[in-house]
């Protein structure tokens, strides 16, 4: 048996000696759990298909249940039972073929569940929010959003269900629907307020000066923004909205239903010895070198802290393209026009062992529109970044960490050094007893990095974890919510179709 800490004898004693109000209430005195974010390992796993099969997870605490997107040649939520978390066991499933949409994402709150569909009839057409009831899985709603809904959640009070419909056109450009969010009060019939971002398109100069993109494809300012994921403050008033391609966060006030703000994100440099990436897949080993490349941060994933009463979000900078026949905006390096005075060594740039095989966005860096690259613009910055949440200003990004570690690891995928390298994918900042902890999920490097971000201008690097083959999805369940009683990590791997569950030991 563990030793108890000092600390924990003492809460336990200050609880054990405290009034019956909280008896008065029907409600437990919780204990406090001394546990160490930086030694996560995994103590439960079950595979639930193929590729695609795990994408995304909801926890529910009544229940004791998992309900995970499952579109491994099937249209449904698998329900995994983890009441025991070393032995995941799948008891169910809520197929989705009935509500004519396919599944993005899950989110719980309360005995319900939300699933965002897009839909199956048509993809560019309106999706929807799918409500069931967690215990018997019945549904209780059916709620009309915007188009290709991508990522869903409740607020931390639970009156509000929002999306991110990200409103992608279909492959001619023949239809391109607004990029925009929705959102739908609970407690008010599921009552939906859908808002795109033609309001804003005045600030469309503004913005691209600052690095907020809009494709030389597009047919409007609304219609190129694609909104990607959601995050809402602890006090459910504020919502911070990924818009991947564009390479920008929206501010979204939800008492007013608003959006208030768009922040453009910029670039990275990385000609820089801290920046230092690996850009080539051809040259049979992993480098790091300073190149004269800029990375737009186009993040994935969001999620949101507190410090010091400042409000904080944190980006998971993947990067992403657009590939359609009618119009595509990635070429490589090697394939572009190189103005001659920049770039006297073009040459010798475009070798496959240097810069030749590097993905690049074909409708940036030509600064003086003479038709060639004066600047090079790559997918992603390969990294995570905190941002102050009221101004939209970097706080730290976190460099090349990312992708060193997980060469330390040996799960660093050479094969995509010449694209977006580990692709960071999801971000997870939660509190642990006194330490607001961060958790990265990288897509192409099959791992999580775990960070104490309790200082948001020096974060402090924890651990490396492996995981399933790409991983999409990192849900946290905090040790007063887990059926242990102990902080549990699950991890949705889409590449593979697991889902595996992590626990830290205690101090």
């Amino acid at each position: 048996m563990k030793k108890l800490s000092t600390s924990l004898l003492i809460a336990l004693f200050i609880m054990a000696s405290c009034n019956n109000d909280d008896n008065a209430n029907n409600q437990e005195p919780e204990a406090v759990v001394n546990e160490n974010p930086a030694t996560f390992k995994e103590i439960g796993s079950i595979k639930i298909g193929g590729e695609a099969a795990a994408e995304i997870s909801a926890y529910d605490e009544k229940t004791k249940k998992l309900f995970t997107v499952n579109n491994s040649g099937t249209n449904q939520i698998d329900v995994i039972d983890i009441s025991d978390p070393t032995k995941p066991t799948k008891i169910g499933k809520i197929d989705l073929t009935p509500y004519e949409g396919a599944s993005n994402s899950v989110a719980v709150f309360d005995g319900k569940l939300a699933v965002a569909l897009e839909s199956t009839v048509n993809k560019q057409g309106n999706g929807k929010v799918v409500v069931f009831n967690t215990t018997d899985l019945s549904l209780i709603k059916q709620i009309t959003v915007g188009a290709l809904p991508d990522m869903i959640t409740f607020s931390p009070d639970g009156k509000y269900i929002m999306t991110a419909n990200e409103g992608e056109p279909n492959t001619d450009y023949s239809q391109d629907p607004n990029g925009s969010i929705s959102i739908i009060e609970v407690a008010n019939n599921y009552a939906a307020t859908t808002l795109d971002f033609a309001s804003l398109s005045g600030q469309a100069a503004t913005l691209a000066k600052d690095g907020f993109r809009i494709s030389k494809f597009a047919k409007s300012f609304a219609q190129d923004i694609e909104p990607e994921y959601v995050t809402i403050s602890d006090d459910s008033k504020t919502a911070w909205v990924t818009l991947q391609e564009n390479n920008g966060v929206a501010k979204v006030d939800l008492t007013s239903k608003t959006i208030t703000a768009i922040y453009p994100l910029g670039f990275k440099d990385f000609n820089t010895a801290d920046n230092a990436i690996d850009v080539s897949d051809k040259d049979d080993k992993i480098t790091f070198n300073p190149w004269k490349v800029k990375g737009m941060f186009m993040p994935d994933g969001i999620s949101h802290f507190t410090a010091n009463n400042t409000p904080y979000f944190v980006t998971a900078n993947e990067g992403d393209a657009r590939e359609y026949t009618a119009y595509s905006d990635i070429k490589r390096m090697k394939d572009m026009t190189l103005d001659p005075t920049v770039f006297p060594d073009a040459a010798t740039l475009k070798l496959e062992t240097n810069l030749g095989r590097l993905n690049l966005i074909t409708d940036m860096g030509d600064s003086d529109g003479d038709g060639d690259l004066d600047e090079l613009v790559a997918f992603g910055a390969r990294s995570f970044s905190i941002w102050n949440g009221n101004t939209g200003k970097i706080v730290y990004d976190s460099k090349n960490d990312v992708d060193k570690k997980t060469q330390e690891l040996g799960t660093y995928d050479d094969k995509r050094s010449d694209d977006k390298g580990s692709e960071p994918e999801a971000v997870v900042a939660v509190k642990m007893g006194t330490q607001n902890i961060l958790f990265v999920g990288l897509e192409r490097s099959d791992a999580f990095m775990t960070y104490d971000i309790t200082n948001p201008a020096s974060p402090q690097y924890l651990q490396t974890v492996k995981t399933g083959d790409a991983p999409e999805g990192i849900l946290f369940i905090p040790a007063s919510k887990s059926p242990t009683k102990r902080s549990l990590l699950v991890v949705s791997s889409e590449g593979d179709g697991t889902i595996k569950i992590f626990q830290p030991d205690l101090k």
